[in-house]
């Protein structure tokens, strides 16, 4: 979880430093920011704003399914590498979002780690069934 923490720290900081260059830069008005919309921005503040936004989404099932492992005292590998594939694929689906952003690239990465969140929640129905 610390981990996701992390990302959720770096790519919030991408975002800001991002919107800071684009105001002195002259490609944003400050004024923009007030509302998040009126202007055309460039596509590196779009992307990093919703890559942060991302953060608070499919990542707060994996929160509360590891916070309940935890509470329950279940301890089995599959929650440990599934819970550990979540993190590689939500890292790597910042990496390409914030790269190159290849939508079908970032499409499989987000369906995976998708399907280890579940696999996470499956878990923990099944061991307190």
């Amino acid at each position: 979880m610390f981990l996701m923490v992390l990302l959720t720290v770096i790519v919030g900081g991408v975002a800001v430093a991002v919107r800071f260059a684009s105001v002195k830069n002259g490609d944003v008005s400050f004024k923009y920011y007030k509302l998040m919309e009126g202007e055309n921005v460039p596509e590196i503040v779009t992307k990093t704003t919703r890559n942060f936004n991302n953060q608070f989404e499919i990542p707060v099932l994996f929160y509360i399914a590891c916070t309940l492992h935890i509470s329950f005292g279940i301890e089995n590998a599959i929650a440990v590498i599934f819970a550990w594939l979540f993190v590689s694929f939500r890292f790597i689906h910042s990496y390409i979002h914030l790269t190159y952003n290849h939508i079908l690239h970032r499409m499989l990465v987000f369906w995976a780690s998708f399907i280890c969140v579940v696999v996470l929640w499956v878990n923990l129905l099944v061991q307190k069934i």
